[in-house]
């Protein structure tokens, strides 16, 4: 039993040292940042294409009436 558990222990310690899997997280973390910082500027330009599209509404309203 104690020979399992030094073998246990070995694999946790090789697993917690290796950088394997540290080059998948930074590309995750980068196209998260992207995919929010895109959200973002989507709202902020609906909100202006809004605010555009109703000044054009309300000059051509005034132009028909």
């Amino acid at each position: 039993m104690p020979h399992v558990l030094l073998k246990l222990q070995t694999k946790l310690q090789f697993l917690l040292c290796s950088e394997e899997g540290q080059d998948l997280v930074e590309y995750a973390l980068v196209v998260a940042l992207v995919a929010f910082s895109a959200t973002a500027g989507m709202k902020a330009l609906a909100a202006g294409l809004t605010k555009a599209f109703e000044q054009v509404s309300t000059t051509l309203g005034s132009y028909v009436s």
